[in-house]
């Protein structure tokens, strides 16, 4: 007498979960059509009606718009003035023409700084410390670009300055 599993209901069993997982992929495959097909023409009909409603809050109103927005939201936006109130300047970068230090570094800077402002009278040159060294930048840009532009013209007489990202002054408005 034979226990085991014959031929045939090994290969029933097999074909059995070939079919179940082909009915899997066939389900998720159409499950996945849907959603790539009907979320495109849902938003589109959604955004028709904002779009829809727009044109008619124009024709009704005389230019006026009413916000409602939580009062969390005012909370935050007067933390954020508040915050940028006691700010000293804004992210961007400079161009250091300058480190050094040692015992005659502060002279050396100032030396630098000096000759920099002589060279070009547009633009600041500022100094700084950070122990153990003085640093001389220059400029206030916002982009790197604009730094790396600079960089290039000052390369003749500072050979060894590169861009560096600091904290600059606001930008004067015209």
């Amino acid at each position: 007498m034979h226990t085991g599993y014959g031929y045939g209901k090994v290969e029933r069993i097999i074909q059995e979960f070939i079919t179940y997982s082909c009915m899997k992929i066939r389900f998720l495959g159409f499950l996945i059509f849907i959603l790539l097909v009907g979320t495109p023409s849902f938003s589109q009909e959604i955004t028709s009606k904002k779009t829809d409603d727009i044109d008619k809050a124009d024709e009704n109103s005389a230019g006026r718009v009413k916000v409602y927005q939580d009062s969390w939201v005012d909370s935050i936006v007067k933390q954020h003035v508040e915050y940028n109130r006691h700010q000293n300047g804004i992210e961007g970068y400079r161009v250091q023409i300058f480190f050094d230090a040692g015992n005659n570094s502060l002279n050396q800077a100032n030396s630098v700084a000096g000759q920099f402002q002589l060279l070009y009278p547009g633009d600041t040159a500022y100094i700084s410390f950070s122990e153990p060294y003085y640093k001389v930048r220059v400029g206030d840009f916002r982009t790197k670009l604009d730094a790396e532009g600079f960089l290039q013209e000052v390369l003749g007489d500072y050979p060894n300055a590169f861009v560096i990202r600091d904290k600059i002054n606001f930008p004067k408005l015209d």
